[in-house]
């Protein structure tokens, strides 16, 4: 299924211990001392391993839109590279991964790199992104990837200009684009690659008459 990401105070998500998708059970944490009051602390529990995670409220006081930040454990809410994900991406991607929470800023830079050295295996210079993806349009790039490719460059792009996004206030931008590079990497290496391997599993004789035919044509 999807990878959802955790989230505050949200009912079921993929639990950063068991890596399942769980309900999670949400208590608010009092003080111990008499009397006992309320904190900005809260804890989570997955009801598949029973392990907690514990969240911090930002006290944004609007209720219909809670906002807090896991403290513990600090793991990365971001999903894991598909494994299609070229080698001199994947250190890349690790490390977005890894400060994604301390830094979604830093996150969303790095995952700009990304796309400037997949552009690269995609046949383009991988100098000016923006140009890249023109090219690749002209190349009959379906507009759901042109679209996937823009998100994540001017996101990134605007990782690198402080001002034009608020990265703290809308964290989860960056998981977003970490679903993002992994759709591109699908659609563009993943799906091709399995069609080819598909292709050449057909019976030697099938595939000469298929050569014969496209030579007549």
């Amino acid at each position: 299924m999807e990878y959802v990401a955790p989230a505050f105070k949200k009912n079921a998500f993929h639990c950063p211990i068991c890596k399942t998708f769980a309900h999670m059970g949400w208590v608010s944490l009092v003080t111990t001392s008499a009397p006992m009051e309320a904190t900005d602390l809260f804890q989570a529990r997955c009801a598949r391993c029973q392990k907690e995670t514990y969240w911090r409220d930002d006290k944004s006081g609007d209720p219909r839109a809670p906002k807090g930040k896991m403290i513990y454990p600090l793991a990365s809410n971001a999903p894991l590279p598909s494994s299609d994900l070229p080698e001199d991406c994947q250190q890349d991607y690790a490390e977005a991964r890894a400060i994604a929470a301390q830094s979604p800023r830093a996150a969303a830079a790095l995952l700009r790199l990304i796309i400037q050295k997949l552009c690269k295996h995609f046949g383009e210079p991988g100098k000016d992104i923006n140009k890249d993806i023109g090219r690749l349009v002209e190349k009959g790039l379906p507009k759901i990837l042109q679209e996937a490719l823009d998100t994540v460059r001017v996101i990134g792009n605007a990782a690198v200009h402080p001002g034009e996004i608020n990265f703290e206030d809308n964290p989860e931008i960056v998981t977003v684009l970490f679903r993002l590079i992994n759709l591109i990497v699908e659609k563009m290496i993943t799906e091709p690659k399995e069609m080819a391997d598909l292709y050449q599993s057909l019976p030697t004789s099938k595939l000469e008459q298929i050569a014969k035919r496209d030579q007549s044509n």
